[in-house]
């Protein structure tokens, strides 16, 4: 088994208020949730208009599989036009069964 865990250190160009942020925010997490069925949230710069960390975890018992999905998620937070990705930082993680 593989845990893959990647966080995503983002910076939102556009915002003028937590208010913008949150929806921004709302709906990247929501698009990555529904494309891929991984755990994301918001972990950092809570109270920063224009950043946030979001990261997001994967489990299964192909790493290629886990490795896979990491890629494709870090492709489609890349293409978001409302966000611009500062850095990603992957962890990878081999549980003692």
């Amino acid at each position: 088994m593989l845990v893959a865990l990647v966080q995503f250190d983002l910076r939102i160009p556009g915002c003028t208020s937590l208010k913008e942020k949150r929806q921004v925010v709302k709906t990247l997490i929501a698009g990555i949730r529904q494309k891929f069925n991984v755990s994301v949230a918001e972990v950092d710069h809570h109270d920063l208009w224009q950043r946030t960390t979001i990261a997001v975890s994967a489990v299964d018992s192909e790493s290629y599989h886990v490795k896979k999905v990491v890629h494709e998620v870090e492709k489609f937070v890349d293409r978001q036009p409302a966000v611009e990705m500062i850095a990603a930082e992957l962890s990878l993680h081999y549980p003692d069964d």
